[in-house]
């Protein structure tokens, strides 16, 4: 069995307690916050997932077979350097070509959606972190970057009246699209007890319970029920993307009428992209 299957399994079972613990039992006594007498800001969500791929066209074709849509798109002198895949009027996939050929291919970056995006440039801050300045990015939205472990960069953006984002809400939702929301995404570490550390202490996310040694599920802070999930980096493995939906069954009906592979577990489903990272479908309450 492929290495990254066997991974996905293990992670599985990891975003599916995850999921329990969210929507049936109480915060956990672990629970702890950033620091004593801070209340870290809360995150929107996450905004968007950016993904380098081998080939823009098909990676773009195999979304739109899914019922999302293309929202809109830049280029640079007539060559496309981004498509932006909608989920839903908050959520996108990026899609970056390689621009070299060295490029390595899979995730970039997780961006996360704030409402007070100075508020929480100035908390990081202040908590020793080292944000870079919040400028306005190119689809007119407030936008900040930092470092987060292992150098991996971590963006967070704030919607903006007149943005590309917010002038298209509303639109180019797909009626047929498979699901209506990103609950989490898998990021690989080759520390993640650090980056644990790192994600707890500094951001204020807040540990899930899981059973695996190795898999750690941090929710983000705020009331979004989402989450993200750290896993050992293994080689020719792959980040995940994971997808709410309130039926299996409908679920596994579309894809097999658009005759898409899939792998059925007991509680979840699973894909791959044209460059072979998971793509999860999980039932949850608040698909």
């Amino acid at each position: 069995m492929p290495r990254f299957i066997r991974k996905f399994e293990i992670g599985l079972v990891s975003l599916l307690l995850a999921v329990l613990f969210v929507f049936g039992a109480g915060p956990s006594s672990e629970q702890e916050p950033a620091a004593a007498g801070t209340q870290t800001p809360a995150l929107a969500g996450i905004a968007h997932a950016a993904i380098r791929v081998a080939d823009l066209a098909k990676s773009r074709d195999f979304y739109e077979k899914l019922g999302f849509e293309e929202a809109f798109s830049m280029s640079k002198d007539g060559t496309p350097t981004q498509s932006f895949i909608k989920i839903n009027d908050r959520q996108f996939i990026e899609l970056y070509p390689k621009s070299k050929p060295d490029d390595p291919i899979g995730f970039m970056h997780v961006c996360f959606e704030s409402a007070e995006i100075e508020t929480l440039n100035h908390f990081y801050a202040e908590r020793g972190l080292s944000p870079k300045p919040v400028r306005k990015a190119g689809a007119g939205n407030l936008l900040f970057t930092m470092e987060g472990p292992e150098q991996q960069n971590i963006e967070y953006t704030q919607y903006m009246p007149g943005s590309k984002h917010t002038l298209d809400q509303g639109k180019h939702l797909g009626p047929a699209r498979i699901s209506k929301n990103i609950v989490a995404m898998g990021i690989e570490m080759q520390n993640p007890a650090a980056a644990n550390s790192f994600y707890r202490e500094k951001l204020g996310f807040k540990p899930v319970h899981v059973s695996e040694p190795g898999q750690i599920g941090l929710e983000l802070p705020g009331q979004s029920n989402q989450h993200i999930e750290i896993v050992q980096h293994a080689q020719g493995s792959a980040f995940q993307l994971f997808f709410s939906v309130a039926n299996l069954r409908e679920t596994e009906l579309q894809l097999k009428s658009l005759h898409v592979d899939f792998k059925k577990e007991k509680n979840s489903l699973w894909i791959q992209d044209p460059d072979g990272n998971p793509i999860v479908f999980v039932r949850t309450k608040s698909a």
